[in-house]
């Protein structure tokens, strides 16, 4: 018996061993149960502060010490050998190329304090990770080889060809390559693909070469009527849209024209009355005056093309839109686009997307039958073009612009900057005039008769530097910019979009790069947007997405 008890005594007091507890009022201490007998329980008194008492099991303490090691790490070790694709100035922030962030696992952002005051001076920079940009298409897969595609390969005629090469363009870019076998065979048409890919020439290409067939159907006796109407935002963009067209056109003898806003109502019946063009383009305002006052039948239109769709359907736009696309007999065939009472292909152009496109084209086309061309790099960054973050006070972006603008001064580059009011334009423009840097200014508020030229000047090369609103950013070519300032951050990633695609673009200048001077606490959230996206290699968020591929 007294060697069973001191066996008890000793398995109860060790600390490596448990036992059932019992407590016991009378005596205010725990009772370990340590063995039993026929005649009962042997029981042993033990202080509490003696026994080891177990809270949590030993598994759940292991993961919790792992979570808090983990979390109490400051380096996280994302810059492998290689290029940077973030390039911070703290370097512990950078990444590299080669780094892939898992599924769960959250970047560190160089812009993650940036709302602090504390932060002026702070910068990262997004670096370019490829030279080509992705919408270049020189080859296609046939077969086992791959072969060179032409503009010859698409069956566009020799003579509008060899306009082409006397510009320089001989191989489509993947946008082309996608579009213009479906206008040749008649689709209705929702393009969405990248800023700066050559979504002009896509359509321009296909109805030009349409337009001049039917033309050379035509009997002499017949009425000239408009064959296409091209509707675009802006009477810049119209400009420049219709000087295109007038470059491929001249050997076919076919006319354009443009019809844009504030002149008044007397100079577009004069305009369209006078001489009937084959290509009208237009922006909105001025053509549904037209359609008001009947100087417009679009019954016989053979192309509809709304260029720039993210602004043609935000709601300034919007119910003028839908005025013109019901004035048309819209096609829901391919087969409805040729022959004696023919309709209208609608083709719908654009580099993002608002929501509420299908609601307005479902009333007058069928959606199901319209061919939708989405580019694979659409609402990306573009990964040809460098883009650096500043973070700075308002009172300093003056002096930061001016430093950037002496670099580019001395290359004789041509630079975009961006504000978002049409006052700071003025202002700017004083600041630098003050300064001594030559430039040229464009905004929504100034009269048609000053905006005119203005744009045209600046691609010459007259002037190098201009000053503008979001009125420059949409579909305006601007291949010889090899620097774009935003000297106000934009209101939208879509607004980022644009503004960024005026540089890398088709045929344009190489080194590309994007300035951001980032100032309020909603400009830093957008950055952050911007940075997460950057590093993880996936689309903006927010962004309406276009119909599925087919």
């Amino acid at each position: 018996m007294m060697q069973s008890l001191r066996a008890a005594l000793a398995l109860a007091s060790s600390r490596t061993h448990s036992f059932p507890l019992l407590y016991r009022p009378e005596t205010g201490k725990m009772h370990a149960c340590s063995w039993f007998h026929s005649s009962g329980f042997f029981r042993t008194t033990v202080r509490l502060e003696e026994l080891p008492v177990i809270r949590v099991p030993k598994y759940m303490q292991k993961r919790v010490e792992n979570v808090k090691e983990i979390c109490g790490k400051t380096n996280i070790h994302n810059v492998k050998a290689g290029r940077l694709l973030i390039e911070s100035k703290n370097p512990e922030l950078s990444q590299s190329v080669a780094y892939i962030f898992g599924k769960f696992e959250t970047p560190m952002l160089c812009s993650k304090g940036w709302k602090h005051s504390k932060s002026h001076g702070d910068f990262f920079t997004i670096n370019k990770t490829r030279s080509v940009p992705p919408y270049v298409a020189d080859f296609q897969k046939d077969g086992e080889e791959r072969k060179i595609v032409k503009f010859t390969n698409l069956r566009i005629c020799k003579t509008l060809v060899d306009v082409l090469e006397k510009l320089n363009i001989t191989c489509p870019t993947t946008v082309q390559l996608q579009t213009i076998p479906k206008v040749m065979k008649g689709h209705n048409i929702l393009c969405a693909a990248e800023t700066g890919s050559g979504k002009t020439l896509s359509y321009l290409l296909p109805i030009i070469h349409k337009v001049q067939l039917q033309k050379a159907s035509e009997t002499n006796t017949e009425q000239s009527r408009i064959h296409t109407i091209i509707v675009v935002p802006s009477r810049e963009l119209a400009e420049q849209v219709a000087a295109v067209s007038r470059m491929l056109c001249r050997p076919f003898g076919i006319g354009t024209k443009t019809v844009g806003g504030g002149r008044g109502v007397g100079h577009i019946k004069m305009l369209l009355k006078k001489e009937v063009p084959d290509i009208l383009v237009a922006t909105p305002g001025a053509l549904v005056k037209a359609l008001k006052r009947r100087y417009l039948d679009l019954s016989e239109l053979s192309f509809l093309v709304i260029d720039e769709a993210d602004t043609m359907f935000d709601p300034s736009f919007s119910d003028m839109l839908e005025n013109i696309l019901k004035s048309a007999n819209i096609s829901s065939d391919p087969s409805e686009t040729h022959g004696p009472g023919h309709k209208a292909q609608l083709l719908v152009i654009g580099a993002t997307f608002p929501g509420g496109v299908e609601e307005v084209l479902s009333q007058v086309t069928d959606l199901g039958k319209m061919r939708v061309i989405r580019s694979k790099m659409l609402h990306f960054l573009m990964p040809h073009v460098k883009q650096t973050f500043l973070k700075v006070k308002s009172a300093d972006k003056i002096l930061e612009l001016f430093q950037a603008l002496k670099v580019h001064e001395k290359d004789n580059s041509a630079v975009l900057v961006f504000c978002n009011k049409s006052t700071t334009v003025n202002w700017l423009g004083y600041s630098l005039e003050e300064m001594g840097v030559k430039h040229a200014r464009l905004q929504g508020e100034m009269a048609a008769a000053v905006r005119s030229g203005i744009f045209h000047q600046f691609q010459k090369g007259t002037v190098n530097v201009l000053i503008c609103t979001d009125i420059a950013s949409r579909g305006l070519d601007t291949s010889r910019v090899q620097l774009v300032v935003n000297y106000d951050f934009p209101f939208s990633l879509a607004d980022y979009i644009h503004r960024a695609g005026r540089v890398g673009r088709a045929g344009g200048e190489e080194d590309g790069e994007v300035l951001n001077f980032v100032t309020h606490p909603w400009d830093v959230e957008l950055v952050q947007k911007i940075e997460a996206a950057a590093r993880k290699k996936t689309s903006l968020p927010g962004l309406e997405k276009t119909l599925n591929q087919n």
